[in-house]
C-alpha cells in the first residue's frame, strides 16, 4: 500500500493530466448534438461529386420549412373567425332605456302619446341594432374583407353571417336618427337620442381563444411530405447539379438516414465514435505540448488553462447551434488564438485554434465552409495580433479579421449561387457582431491573469514602468544596480528583437533580475560610491555567499511584491550555475594547500530554460564585464563578449534553453554593437 501511495505521489502530474484529459473529452462529447451523420456532403447549386445515387430504401419527400411556413400562413389568413353573441345585453339595454324614459315622462312639454311614440321608436331601434349584433370597437379590425363570412356563437347555436351586417359604433347613431323619424329635434327628442347613444353597448365579441384553437387544429393536420421515393429509384447522377427536386430528395434522404442511424441500438456506437474523435484531438494537443512546449506541458496549471479555453469555445458554439443556428458566426472563435498568443506564442495559439475548429466542424451545418472561414480567420489573427499593450493594434487586427470573414463568405456565396444577387446581407451583420465580441479578449486576458496567475504583454508593460513600487525602491536603495538593470534591459530587448524572441518579456525580466541586491546594496561594486569595499573585511567564502544569495533574496523580494512567476524565472536563472570566479581564485590563493570546493562559490541555478532567459544571462554578464575595461575599444569589447559567451557555452549554461548557435552569434553581434555605441567608439583611422 505504501509503495502504491509513493508511486501515485511521484506520478501525480501525469495522473492529473489523464484525469483532465478524460473529463474534458467526456464534457465535450456530452455537449455535442446527439444525432447521426449523413455520409454525403452537398449544397444547393453544387455538382454531385459522388457516384450515381439510388434510393437505399423507401422514403417520403419532405416539404421545406418555407413551404410549411407558407401553408401555415394561408391557414391563418383563410381561417374563419369566431365571435361570441351575448343575448343578455339586449335585455339590460331595454331595462336601462325604460328607466331613463320614465324620468323623461315627467316633462310637461310633451303629451303622453308623444312620449310613448318616442319610447316605441327607441325600443324598435334597440331591436334592430341587436337583431344581427353590435360589434365591439376592438373587434372591428379583425376582418379586412367586409364581405367575409364570420361565425357567431349564440349559446350553443352557431350561425354564419356577413361581417358587414354587424353594426359598428359609427353606424349606430344613423340607425337611431332614422328610427326617430325626424330631421329636427326638440329638447326631449335630443334627450332620447342621447339616452340611446349612451345605453346601447356591443353584444358581439371576437373569440380569440376559440379561433386560435381551430387554427392550431388545422395546422396540426398539415402534411409534411409531398411525394414518395421508392427503393432503387435514381436520385441524382454523378456530376449532376444539386437543385430543385433533386435537392428536395437529397434533404429528405439525409433526414431519414440520420433518424435511422440514431437509434437505441446504435447509440453506444455513435457515442464511441464521438469519443474517439474528441480524444484524438485532445491527445494531439497534449503531444504537441510535450514535444514542442515542455515547460507548458510540465505546468498543470497552464495545461488546465488551455483545455478550459478549448472547452469554453466548444460550449458556447454548441449552445448557439442548439438554440439558434442562424447565429452560428456570431461566436468569436478568434478570441482563442488572441488569448493564447497573448500568454504563450503564435504557434500554440494557431495549433489549438485549428483543433477546436476541426472538432466543431463535425457538428455544424456547412462544415467545410465553417472550417475554412474560421481557420483563415485564425491565421489572420495570429499574423496580425501583436503587442496588445498598444491599444490601436487590437482594433486594427479585429477590423482585418472581420474583413477576412466577409470576403471569404462573399466568395462562398457567389460559388453557391452563381451570382452576387442572392447574398444574405444578414451574415455581414453577424460578422460585424463577431468582431465586436472579439474585444472581450482584453477582459478575458485580465481575468485569466488573476485566476491562473499568467502574464500578458499588458501586464509586462505595467511591470516595466520604472515608477512601479519595487523598481522605485531599487533605484533609491541601489542606484548603481538600477542603472545596470536599465542597460541590460536595453541590450536584452534589442537582442530579442533580432532573433524573434519576446522582447517585452525579456526587457521586464531584465529590469527585475537584480532586485535581490536591495538587501545588501553596498556589497555590490556598482553601488559603492565611497571607495570603501566591505568585502575587504570578509573571507572569500563569505563574500561569495553574499553575492550568490542575491538570487535567493531577489526571489523573496519579488514574491513579497507579488511579481509574477514568469518574471521571477529571470531572477532565478540569470546566473545559472556559474561561479563567482574572483572569490574562488582568492580563496585558492589564501589556501594553496587545501582543495577548495567550487560548489561553495557557485550559484544554485536553475539553468536558463528559454531563449529569453538565455538572452538575459548573456547580456547581464556582458554589461557587467564591460565596466571592467579601462580603455574600451572595438577589439577589446569584441574579445570580451566572445570570451564570456564561450565560457557560458563551455559550462553548458544554455543546454536547457531552446536557443541555437546561430541565434547566439546574432545576440553577440547585437551586444557588441550596442556596447560600442554606449562607449561612443569610433573607427581608428591611420595617421
Amino acid at each position: 500500500m505504501k509503495d502504491l501511495v509513493n508511486k501515485l505521489y511521484q506520478n501525480n502530474t501525469i495522473i492529473y493530466k489523464v484525469i483532465l484529459f478524460l473529463l474534458t473529452t467526456i464534457a465535450i462529447v456530452y455537449l455535442f448534438p446527439k444525432g447521426g451523420q449523413f455520409k454525403y456532403d452537398f449544397n444547393n447549386g453544387q455538382l454531385w461529386k459522388y457516384d450515381n445515387l439510388y434510393a437505399p430504401f423507401d422514403f417520403a419527400i419532405q416539404k421545406s420549412e418555407e413551404e410549411i411556413a407558407i401553408e401555415k400562413k394561408e391557414i391563418e389568413v383563410n381561417a374563419k373567425l369566431y365571435f361570441n353573441f351575448d343575448s343578455n345585453v339586449i335585455d339590460e339595454v331595454k331595462i336601462a332605456f325604460s328607466k331613463r324614459m320614465t324620468l323623461l315622462n315627467k316633462s310637461d312639454s310633451l303629451s303622453l302619446g308623444e312620449i310613448n311614440k318616442l319610447k316605441t321608436s327607441g325600443l324598435n331601434t334597440i331591436e334592430e341594432v341587436y337583431k344581427t349584433g353590435f360589434l365591439e370597437v376592438i373587434s372591428q379590425d379583425r376582418v379586412s374583407n367586409k364581405n367575409e363570412l364570420v361565425t357567431i356563437r349564440k349559446n350553443n347555436v352557431v350561425e354564419d353571417v356577413l361581417f358587414k351586417n354587424l353594426y359598428n359604433s359609427s353606424e349606430i347613431l344613423n340607425i337611431i336618427k332614422k328610427n326617430l323619424g325626424v330631421n329636427t329635434y326638440s329638447n326631449e327628442q335630443i334627450q332620447v337620442l342621447d339616452i340611446l347613444s349612451e345605453i346601447i353597448k356591443p353584444n358581439v365579441f371576437y373569440d380569440a381563444d376559440f379561433t386560435n384553437k381551430i387554427i392550431d387544429t388545422e395546422t396540426k393536420n398539415i402534411t409534411y411530405t409531398k411525394g414518395k421515393v421508392s427503393a432503387g429509384e435514381l436520385i441524382i447522377l454523378k456530376g449532376g447539379i444539386v437543385e430543385g427536386k433533386k435537392l428536395e430528395m437529397l434533404n429528405s434522404l439525409k433526414s431519414e438516414s440520420e433518424s435511422k442511424v440514431w437509434t437505441d441500438s446504435n447509440y453506444n456506437w455513435i457515442i464511441l465514435g464521438y469519443t474517439i474523435l474528441v480524444a484524438l484531438a485532445m491527445l494531439m494537443l497534449l503531444l504537441f505540448l510535450k514535444k514542442y512546449r515542455v515547460e507548458i506541458y510540465n505546468n498543470n496549471n497552464i495545461v488546465t488553462f488551455i483545455f478550459f479555453n478549448v472547452f469554453s469555445m466548444i460550449f458556447i458554439q454548441t449552445l448557439v447551434i442548439k438554440y439558434n443556428p442562424d447565429y452560428l458566426y456570431v461566436v468569436p472563435l478568434s478570441v482563442l488564438p488572441i488569448v493564447l498568443k497573448a500568454f504563450f506564442d503564435a504557434r500554440l495559439g494557431l495549433f489549438t485554434h485549428v483543433l477546436t475548429v476541426l472538432l466543431l466542424g463535425y457538428i455544424v451545418p456547412n462544415s467545410f465552409e465553417f472550417i475554412y472561414l474560421h481557420i483563415i480567420a485564425g491565421i489572420v489573427t495570429i499574423l496580425t495580433v501583436s503587442e496588445l499593450y498598444k491599444r490601436a493594434n487590437l482594433f486594427i487586427s479585429v477590423a482585418q479579421i472581420t474583413l477576412i470573414y466577409m470576403i471569404t463568405y462573399f466568395a462562398f456565396s457567389i460559388i453557391k449561387e452563381g451570382n452576387a444577387s442572392q447574398i444574405n446581407l444578414d451574415y455581414f451583420m453577424l460578422f460585424a457582431a463577431n468582431g465586436l465580441l472579439s474585444f472581450l479578449a482584453i477582459i478575458l486576458i485580465y481575468m485569466y491573469e488573476k485566476v491562473f496567475g499568467l502574464v500578458s504583454d499588458v501586464t509586462l508593460l505595467e511591470l516595466s514602468n520604472t515608477n512601479s513600487k519595487l523598481l522605485r525602491e531599487l533605484n533609491e536603495k541601489a542606484p548603481g544596480t538600477f542603472q545596470h538593470s536599465m542597460q541590460v534591459a536595453n541590450l536584452a530587448e534589442a537582442a530579442a528583437n533580432e532573433i524573434g524572441a519576446n522582447s517585452m518579456l525579456v526587457r521586464t525580466g531584465a529590469l527585475y533580475h537584480d532586485v535581490g541586491k536591495i538587501v545588501n546594496p553596498m556589497y555590490f561594486i556598482e553601488n559603492q560610491t565611497t571607495g570603501v569595499n566591505p568585502h575587504n573585511d570578509l573571507s572569500p567564502r563569505d563574500s561569495a555567499k553574499i553575492i550568490t544569495d542575491h538570487v535567493i533574496k531577489g526571489v523573496e523580494v519579488a514574491k513579497k511584491y507579488n511579481i509574477p512567476d514568469r518574471i521571477i524565472d529571470f531572477i532565478r536563472t540569470h546566473h545559472g550555475t556559474s561561479t563567482t570566479y574572483y572569490f574562488y581564485m582568492k580563496e585558492q590563493e589564501q589556501n594553496p594547500d587545501i582543495m577548495v570546493d567550487v560548489k561553495k562559490f557557485q550559484y544554485q541555478g536553475p539553468l536558463p530554460f528559454s531563449k529569453e532567459t538565455a538572452i538575459l544571462m548573456m547580456c547581464d554578464a556582458a554589461e557587467a564585464a564591460s565596466k571592467s575595461l579601462g580603455k574600451p575599444t572595438a577589439q577589446s569589447i569584441s574579445d570580451l563578449i566572445d570570451k564570456i559567451t564561450d565560457k557560458q557555452m563551455a559550462d553548458n549554461q544554455f543546454i536547457n534553453s531552446n536557443i541555437t548557435l546561430k541565434e547566439i552569434e546574432t545576440i553577440k553581434k547585437v551586444i557588441k554593437k550596442k556596447l560600442m555605441n554606449i562607449y561612443h567608439l569610433r573607427v581608428e583611422y591611420p595617421e
